[in-house]
C-alpha cells in the first residue's frame, strides 16, 4: 500500500492546517459517512506527531503522512491518493487497487 500527496494537497495542509516541517498527519477510518472502499466509514485525518504503529508512510517536503497498522483494514488493498479540489475547497481522497 502507498500514500501519495499531490502538490495542491500539500499546499492545503501547509496553509489550512498550518503544518511545519517535521509534523505528521495520520489518516484513519471514521464511522459514519461512506467511501468507495468501505460502506458506513469515511476517511479522516489528524495531526499526530506520536505514531504507535506507523505501517504505511510517505514524506513530502518535510511533512510525514501515515496510516497505523490497526487502520489498514479500511483500505481493503487500495492505495490512497490525496488531492485538493479547488471548486469544492476540500481534500479529495481517491483509492486505487494495489
Amino acid at each position: 500500500m502507498e500514500i501519495t500527496i499531490s502538490t495542491k494537497a500539500l499546499k492545503w495542509f501547509k496553509d489550512e492546517v498550518e503544518l511545519k516541517k517535521g509534523d505528521s498527519v495520520k489518516f484513519y477510518p471514521q464511522i459514519y459517512g461512506s467511501s468507495p472502499v468501505q460502506e458506513n466509514f469515511s476517511l479522516s485525518f489528524t495531526v499526530d506527531n506520536e505514531p504507535i504503529d506507523m505501517s504505511v508512510k510517505t514524506e513530502a517536503d518535510g511533512l510525514f503522512f501515515f496510516i497505523e497498522g490497526t487502520d489498514l483494514w479500511f483500505f481493503n488493498g487500495h492505495n490512497l491518493h490525496v488531492d485538493y479540489d479547488e471548486k469544492k475547497d476540500e481534500l479529495d481522497f481517491s483509492y486505487t487497487k494495489s
